[in-house]
């Protein structure tokens, strides 16, 4: 993943307990990293390893810690990023959500080393639709039911997100009913 990912968990941690609890994250997960360059490709490894440390530290379920930075990548990251992007996507849920199979070709003009998950939509209906999330990455289910969150709470849309399908069942790919 590229280093705005791990900068993303790292001001999360910074902004909501301090820098010396991240600091302390970083030694526990093992990562001799002082400092993470946002548009530079780093090991996949490294952000399970942050996210392992901040579930341990935090006494927090992984999954929550996941949720939780999802929320945060759409809500802080992606808005501050990517705002351009974003506001592309749609006015509301609904068109983002419609938009989201084609919102990472976009973004690998900027990170052209990007290796993304891709969406797929179904089941589309007046106030909910499928939406199919295909990644070569494993365990980061949870990230992405949190960036469904977030995608509602930035369309200040109150959403409900249920899993139809998962790998862990032996899918090939999850499947999540997104409702407003």
């Amino acid at each position: 993943m590229y280093g705005i990912v791990n900068k993303a968990i790292e001001d999360l941690v910074v902004t909501n307990f301090g820098r010396e609890k991240w600091e302390i994250v970083l030694e526990k997960s093992g990562i001799d990293v002082d400092f993470f360059i946002s548009n530079e490709p780093y090991d996949d490894n490294i952000t399970y390893q942050l996210a392992g440390a901040i579930s341990g530290e935090m006494d927090m379920e992984l999954g929550t810690v996941l949720f939780t930075f999802g929320e945060w990548w759409v809500l802080k990251t992606a808005k501050e990023k990517y705002g351009g992007l974003m506001e592309a996507g749609g006015s509301n849920l609904r068109d983002f959500l419609l938009n989201l199979p084609v919102f990472h070709n976009r973004v690998m003009m900027i990170y052209p080393k990007l290796t993304p998950p891709e969406f797929k939509i179904s089941d589309v209906k007046e106030n909910s639709l499928h939406v199919h999330y295909h990644s070569k990455r494993e365990g980061l289910k949870e990230f992405t039911k949190g960036i469904l969150s977030g995608l509602g709470k930035m369309y200040e849309t109150p959403v409900e997100i249920d899993e139809v399908q998962s790998r862990d069942e032996g899918a090939t790919h999850e499947i999540y009913k997104v409702s407003w």
